[in-house]
């Protein structure tokens, strides 16, 4: 389906989602708020498809925001202030983290040999990193400077931490609304991400300046690989929920996993924001040591883990 197509046919259910959202929520009937969890569904659905084939469209733009607005709108009840976000981030974050464990490390497995299959098709073939990095990248690379050296010093910190904190966001909801498309997209991503990391490696290490390289990824890469890896396990827990719902209704299956894969996502956005300020306060600045930054970044991933992986000790609410 050309892209033409693809608006002219789904416009109407987007216009419809987009009139339900700026409808009082008090005032919506039961059957109303059904007919808008069908809409929320097909937008999800949408956004995923507009994600893969026509990124970047100002359909795209759309769907990505409805599909957080309607997040936001049928994600549940407001938390009671400090209390429901300690008892979020302290007990409900790290149960739905410990719960899709077992697809984010299959996640992390296609990571890393997609990555190995990027390092070596350019340690062998290096002319082929033209195609990932561009022929000025390149061309600085054989003069002994990184691309990283301008990706920030043009504009000021604050818009270049916000760009890139959108940008990271934008990565881990669509690989989480992929999901809904039997875990296609997330594996995309993971893939496509693997490939990039180690082929760019793999083209460093051939001009000898990987060591720069991972100076520059230490403060903020590990967290910031680790994010993107959990938000596309939370897709494919939705793609497996999908495929094989086992001995449960398919229907039960698919809200379960939906609603584990919004809490992961939810719990990571925060993340994105302290990453996008490291990456542009601390990854590009040449007077912090490389220990330093190393430092940073290990300390991160670690704080990020502990509190992931571990359900605190906050009251069970009645």
């Amino acid at each position: 389906m050309d892209y033409a197509r693809f608006v002219r046919l789904r416009r109407p259910i987007w216009d419809r989602f987009e009139a339900q959202l700026a409808a009082p929520e008090k005032a919506m009937t039961h059957a109303e708020l059904e007919d808008m969890a069908l809409c929320y569904r097909q937008v999800l659905h949408d956004h995923a498809l507009a994600a893969t084939r026509y990124p970047g469209t100002a359909a795209t733009q759309r769907l990505r925001g409805l599909a957080v607005e309607g997040t936001r709108r049928l994600g549940g009840g407001r938390p009671d202030k400090a209390a429901g976000l300690g008892e979020f981030f302290g007990r409900t974050f790290p149960r739905a983290f410990r719960r899709q464990l077992p697809m984010t490390g299959i996640a992390l497995a296609l990571f890393l040999l997609a990555g190995f299959w990027g390092l070596a098709l350019t340690t062998m073939k290096p002319g082929l990193g033209i195609a990932f990095l561009g022929p000025d990248a390149v061309s600085g690379l054989a003069d002994g400077k990184l691309w990283t050296e301008s990706l920030v010093s043009a504009v000021p910190p604050a818009v270049s931490s916000s760009r890139i904190a959108t940008n990271n966001i934008s990565v881990a909801l669509s690989a989480w609304s992929g999901g809904i498309l039997a875990g296609i997209v997330p594996l995309y991503i993971v893939l496509l991400n693997g490939l990039l990391l180690g082929s760019i490696l793999g083209l460093t290490l051939h001009y000898s300046m990987a060591g720069e390289l991972l100076e520059f990824i230490s403060a903020h890469g590990p967290l910031e690989i680790s994010l993107i890896l959990v938000s596309a396990g939370a897709g494919l827990c939705i793609g497996r929920a999908l495929v094989v719902s086992g001995d449960r209704p398919r229907s039960l299956a698919v809200r379960d996993a939906a609603r584990d894969a919004l809490t992961v996502l939810l719990g990571c956005v925060p993340w994105f924001v302290v990453l996008a300020l490291v990456e542009v306060l601390i990854s590009p600045s040449p007077e912090l040591p490389a220990p330093f930054k190393l430092a940073v970044g290990l300390s991160l991933e670690a704080l990020f883990l502990a509190l992931a992986a571990f359900p605190g000790r906050t009251p069970e609410t009645p």
